[in-house]
């Protein structure tokens, strides 16, 4: 609703965190992962295929190098906001120092 005060908010948060060394703040939350999984799921199966979680990360900037998946895998919604967390992490990791 208010993009602008999200953005200071969110720079505040990523400073607080490089400054004290604590984690860095997700600027996806789950409720965004699940939303965000529910419109891939458009048949409500419970899953989505690799193609559609290649286009989430990459969606998300993301990379979708070396993921250990099968072509033909399917992605559960816990899995999807698992692995989507722990890349968010990972892309923050090079700002950490």
């Amino acid at each position: 609703e208010r993009p602008r005060e999200f953005l200071i908010h969110a720079l505040e948060r990523m400073k607080f965190a490089k400054l004290t060394d604590v984690e860095y703040p997700y600027l996806v939350d789950e409720s965004n992962l699940d939303a965000m999984f529910e419109m891939l799921d458009t048949a409500s199966q419970g899953y989505i295929t690799l193609v559609q979680y290649k286009g989430a990360l990459k969606t998300l900037g993301l990379s979708t190098q070396d993921l250990p998946y099968e072509e033909d895998a399917t992605i559960t919604l816990e899995t999807f906001k698992k692995e989507v967390k722990k890349l968010l992490q990972e892309s923050w990791a090079i700002y950490q120092s």
